[in-house]
């Protein structure tokens, strides 16, 4: 059986800023967006917070308004800024308790190229069992599946689940599983909680599945907490508690009698983070590591593996996993990368010949999928 991962950065509707083709790149947007949010967030505002939320409002194009051309600010009570006719605008709230809103991030819809970008690449990767994140919601997994997947494809995945998790944006993380297997049990984690917060930026949720020869197989998908935003010590933190509470689930379900486990998705981090090890010291193991993982490109050019799985490719780039228990490490017979929906504009590898612009990729992810003797 083939099983993969995919952020396909979701599927009908993408923040605004991704699909801007004037923009070098969307992560200023994303960072201001987050930091600004953070600020907001301070039980004080200080007058040096004052002048940076002034700064920020006035790149992301909301000094003057509340609409900017890729964020909302929503303001529910309270006063956060005040805009004279004359003089200069100032904030006017002095803490998080003067007021009730927060900053959005816009949505468009996504190309229609690059809906169908990540239709192609989810048909060829060809998976048993595909993990997918941010993705909407079942009901929008479910319409991608029967008018864009399925007439592309001449295949329909019997099985698609997602349960709702804590990312108000609407970006979750989800199954799709092939006719033959079935679902027999799902638990969801998202009202962990760590110091008084949610542990999980979306969901770790647990779905038990059964092969067609009867093997019962545990799927743990995971989106862990982004970087964006200067990846402070919060993020990192709340980064190293989702490992933590990850690994404490593959244990649980080992100690349950449960062999065949497997934890994949976007971890956010890279191999070698300290945020990582609670997770990658447990007896999981990366499938990279694999020595029959052999199916992706080699980059000569810059010395690197070609193990990363977000933008260029790099090594440096590995935030998306497929973590295996022993007992189905012992039963990989081949995994690699597969990257042609992704653009590059180096050519560092081939791409499908529609991929003419960067907004027409269907993400910044490349897949990652590993088959194993297991049916």
């Amino acid at each position: 059986m083939r099983v993969a991962a995919f952020n396909v950065e979701n599927l009908f509707d993408r923040v605004k800023a991704f699909n801007d083709e004037t923009l070098n790149t969307h992560n200023d947007i994303l960072d201001a967006h987050a930091a600004l949010n953070k600020l907001f967030e301070k039980k004080l505002y200080s007058s040096t917070d004052k002048t940076k939320m002034l700064e920020l409002m006035g790149k992301l194009g909301i000094l003057n308004k509340d609409e900017g051309p890729f964020v909302w600010l929503r303001k529910i009570r309270g006063k956060i800024v005040v805009r004279p006719r004359k003089g200069s605008v100032r904030i006017e709230a002095n803490g998080r308790e003067d007021w009730v809103g927060w900053l959005e991030l816009k949505t468009a819809p996504v190309d229609e190229k690059a809906i169908t970008m990540t239709a192609r690449m989810i048909r060829d990767m060809s998976a048993d069992v595909l993990a997918l994140v941010e993705i909407e919601s079942r009901p929008v997994l479910i319409d991608f599946h029967d008018l864009i997947y399925a007439p592309l494809s001449g295949h329909r995945y019997k099985h698609m689940m997602v349960i709702d998790g804590n990312d108000r944006r609407g970006i979750d993380v989800g199954i799709m599983a092939n006719d033959g297997f079935s679902i027999p049990s799902m638990r969801s984690h998202v009202d962990e909680e760590h110091n008084d917060k949610k542990v999980f930026s979306r969901d770790c949720p647990e779905y038990i599945l059964e092969t067609p020869g009867g093997e019962k197989i545990a799927v743990l998908p995971n989106h862990f907490k982004s970087k964006y935003g200067g990846n402070n010590k919060a993020s990192r933190d709340k980064r190293e508690a989702q490992a933590q509470f990850t690994a404490r689930y593959y244990e649980r379900l080992l100690a349950d009698g449960i062999e065949n486990v497997i934890v994949l998705g976007d971890l956010n981090d890279t191999p070698d983070s300290n945020e990582l090890r609670p997770l990658l010291n447990t007896s999981l193991r990366e499938v990279t590591e694999h020595p029959a993982f052999t199916e992706f490109e080699f980059f000569a050019s810059t010395g690197d593996r070609g193990i990363g799985t977000l933008g260029s490719g790099a090594d440096s780039k590995k935030i998306d996993y497929i973590l295996l228990s022993p007992a189905l490490w012992a039963k990989v017979q081949r995994g690699g990368i597969f990257r042609k929906g992704i653009y590059t504009a180096s050519g560092r590898w081939q791409m499908y010949e529609e991929l003419t612009k960067t907004h027409y990729a269907a993400s910044d992810h490349h897949g990652i999928w590993v088959d194993l003797d297991l049916t």
